[in-house]
């Protein structure tokens, strides 16, 4: 008779790609785990795993059998969890994927709140401006601004202003003074992101709510939000920055609003899921955790 534990932990090893990754997220040597899957093959008569010094991959027969019990064991699994978590406290590893600037947005300060609220978390940042795999990375949870182009996650939108608005140093407007116009944008200097022409379009909606563009350049260009900020603080030109990232500095007056009835319009902050399946206690509460920080703190558009 086939141990219906090998066979979820099979599923995992599956998932996870290796037998130390499947042990660390089951709380198992990876040995035991490895001797179990190979009870399981025992049992079954058939190889199901092909083992190598650098990866494991499914056989034909693993991956058949793998596609014939994955939905079973997440069934068995989900039900359990359901009757768990009804009296139980989040527990397990979280693996968060976000920006590399991340926490200037999320205050390292809620995390550790977090994190003494719930003794048995632990969390795992992966932090970088490229977009992950959240499946071949083994992420649970990923922040991500702008638009959504991933059409195989579950995501959630964030209670996050996403208008930006124009902010420089005191230093940069005593000496080049402030735009009156939008139009006078194209005499500064203008901190931008990354592009491959002298002048970068920056789309603002006006006090009256038309669109208008201006059309910026200037000696300073940065691929990230923070990058801009410091600029704009070392008086290099004025940035268009999200309001959660500047704000602190625009209330110590190390940066002062700039031609302040422009704004441009942004898609906000979203969190995204691998599966709405099977989501972990944890994440539940993690997830719970950043948005009601974020609605008690959002800024004013």
């Amino acid at each position: 008779m086939l141990d219906l534990n090998d066979v979820a932990l099979f599923v995992q090893v599956a998932r996870q790609g290796s037998f130390a990754e499947a042990g660390r997220r089951l709380g198992l040597p990876p040995n035991t785990v490895s001797r179990r899957v190979q009870q399981l093959e025992d049992a079954l008569g058939s190889r199901l795993l092909q083992r190598s010094t650098r990866k494991l991959s499914l056989t034909s027969a693993g991956e058949a059998f793998y596609q014939r019990c994955a939905a079973a064991v997440d069934g068995l699994l989900d039900a359990g969890q359901a009757l768990a978590s009804a009296g139980g406290e989040p527990s397990g590893l979280i693996r968060v994927a976000a920006t590399a600037d991340f926490f200037d947005f999320l205050p390292m300060e809620w995390v550790a709140e977090f994190l003494d609220a719930h003794p048995r978390v632990r969390i795992e940042f992966a932090l970088s401006d490229a977009r992950a795999d959240l499946i071949a990375e083994r992420i649970d949870v990923a922040f991500r601004g702008g638009e959504l182009a991933d059409s195989n996650y579950v995501s959630r939108r964030l209670p996050v202003s996403g208008n930006a608005g124009l902010v420089a140093s005191p230093a940069y407007l005593d000496r080049r003074g402030a735009p009156a116009t939008l139009a006078e944008l194209a005499t500064h200097d203008c901190v931008t992101g990354a592009a491959s022409g002298e002048r970068v379009a920056w789309k603002l909606l006006a006090p009256d709510g038309s669109e208008q563009e201006a059309l910026v350049g200037g000696r300073f260009r940065g691929n990230t939000a923070q990058a801009q900020r410091r600029a704009a603080l070392a008086g290099l030109g004025i940035a268009l920055l999200p309001p959660a990232l500047a704000r602190l500095d625009l209330a110590a007056g190390r940066l002062l609003p700039v031609l302040p009835g422009h704004r441009r319009p942004g898609a906000g902050l979203s969190v995204l899921y691998p599966s709405r399946k099977h989501l972990p206690a944890a994440v539940s509460a993690f997830v719970a955790m950043v948005v009601e920080k974020l609605e008690g703190n959002a800024p004013a558009s």
